[in-house]
């Protein structure tokens, strides 16, 4: 086999948005998330509609007007 052929394998920092930290091993030192456990809907049980640009709204108006 190849000497030096696999990539160094670290410890690194789980970032959240939520400002939850962890951390793991990966080939990556450090990474950030958008979503994680402690923030995600499906593990939290609450549900939350992100709305962007009002298209719930204009979803809603639509629907509103196919009836």
């Amino acid at each position: 086999m190849k000497d030096n052929l696999h990539p160094k394998y670290e410890t690194a920092t789980i970032k959240c948005s939520c400002g939850s930290e962890f951390e793991t091993r990966s080939t990556r030192s450090a990474m950030h998330l958008d979503v994680c456990n402690v923030c995600h809907p499906f593990f939290t049980g609450e549900q939350r509609i992100i709305d962007t640009a009002g298209r719930v709204e204009r979803f809603n108006r639509r629907y509103q007007k196919a009836r």
